[in-house]
């Protein structure tokens, strides 16, 4: 079987979107498939990758039209042009395409897919239905959507909020991300001496893995940090990733007069953020909104219990992990100060239950058998 993914993003960015599709190659390659990929350029003019499981096409990004080119959609004809001509060569022959998020890559693949009678997948993964806005009289995305032979949702409040949008059609599913198995519990020993390899010399430590970025909420976290551990220290705070409000919020930590006691450590390889999540013992997530937090499943694959916002994730969270995910409510610096001093006053280890409800719903394998019974669905026989 020959799969093309079509994507906007690919590693080295972080984006969900990136990182499902480059897993779902490496899992079509082991499994004997051919896999080819078709991307923007990396955002932020990284370098691309290039230890990805099958061949790359990559078309330029979007850049600013003039207003006149803008209204008459001229930038957008001549892009989805660049993209077609790379589609004949990177879907030559291709069984089945797998379309990631939204945008005028996944259209005018859709739209491709379609006039050739190749069937596709189409994977949400949250702003798209969040933010969704059916344009009249024509709307590719929605179009894109109906057409597909499946669509997947990364969360279970993401097909609901589809559902309740009108957007109600057969073949859809959820399918949760995969959790690497670096995540995972370690004993006492080891999270004493991880704390100290990574610096952390307090016994206590409360964890946040975003792009700092104001929809993550991080300014509420510092707030709340430094109401609730004034006068403490034998607590550390520690933000792993980078984003446009480093420097406003290191000015925030700063202010507060606690900015000893809060780590922004950067951005981390993955195997290193598995070690803060092991170590710490709350991992508190603020966010505004947020559709399946990885993150936070990661920290209860890592034996941490979780602080949600309550955001949509995070209530579905709490649904299938019960109290190994406190809600409070969002922008709510007291509540959130509350359940993190409960969370550092009294602290845990998560439930078995949680620890084999990851390995069920979560795992590599369980992702990876999710979607090959999706392909398998769309395009019958082919797997054979």
């Amino acid at each position: 079987m020959r799969i093309c993914h079509l994507t906007p993003h690919l590693p080295p960015d972080q984006a969900a979107n990136a990182l499902l599709p480059a897993q779902l190659g490496e899992w079509t390659a082991a499994r004997g498939h051919t896999v080819t990929f078709l991307t923007h350029d990396p955002a932020q003019s990284r370098t691309a990758s290039t230890d990805l499981a099958g061949r790359v096409w990559r078309v330029p990004r979007r850049r600013g039209a003039r207003p006149i080119a803008r209204a008459l959609r001229i930038d957008s004809w001549q892009n989805a042009r660049v993209i077609r001509r790379a589609l004949d060569d990177a879907a030559r022959g291709a069984d089945l395409l797998h379309l990631h998020s939204n945008g005028l890559i996944v259209e005018v693949a859709a739209a491709w897919a379609a006039r050739r009678r190749i069937p596709y997948v189409l994977t949400l993964y949250g702003t798209e239905i969040w933010h969704y806005r059916r344009r009249v009289p024509f709307d590719p995305f929605t179009r894109a959507y109906r057409r597909a032979a499946a669509v997947t949702f990364y969360s279970a409040g993401l097909r609901d909020r589809a559902e309740a949008l009108g957007l109600g059609r057969p073949g859809l599913s959820v399918v949760y991300p995969a959790v690497s198995p670096s995540f995972a519990p370690v004993d006492d020993g080891t999270r004493e001496r991880w704390r100290a390899e990574l610096g952390i010399a307090e016994p206590r430590v409360i964890l946040n893995v975003k792009r700092l970025h104001e929809l993550a909420g991080q300014a509420f976290l510092i707030d709340a940090f430094a109401h609730a551990m004034r006068g403490r220290t034998d607590v550390r705070l520690v933000f792993c990733g980078t984003g446009p409000l480093r420097q406003a919020l290191e000015a925030q930590a700063e202010a507060t007069g606690l900015s000893a006691r809060i780590t922004f450590a950067g951005l981390v390889a993955n195997d290193e953020v598995a070690r803060y999540a092991a170590v710490a013992d709350v991992f508190a997530l603020p966010s505004l909104l947020e559709a399946l937090p990885t993150v936070a499943v990661e920290a209860l694959a890592a034996g941490t219990p979780v602080v949600s916002a309550d955001h949509p994730g995070g209530l579905e969270l709490h649904g299938l992990f019960g109290d190994d995910v406190l809600v409070v409510p969002r922008r709510n610096v007291d509540g959130l100060a509350a359940a993190l001093t409960e969370a550092i006053d009294e602290p845990r280890r998560v439930r078995e239950g949680t620890l084999a409800l990851v390995r069920e719903r979560f795992s590599p394998a369980a992702v990876e058998r999710a979607y090959f019974e999706v392909y398998a669905a769309a395009r019958p026989g082919a797997l054979s």
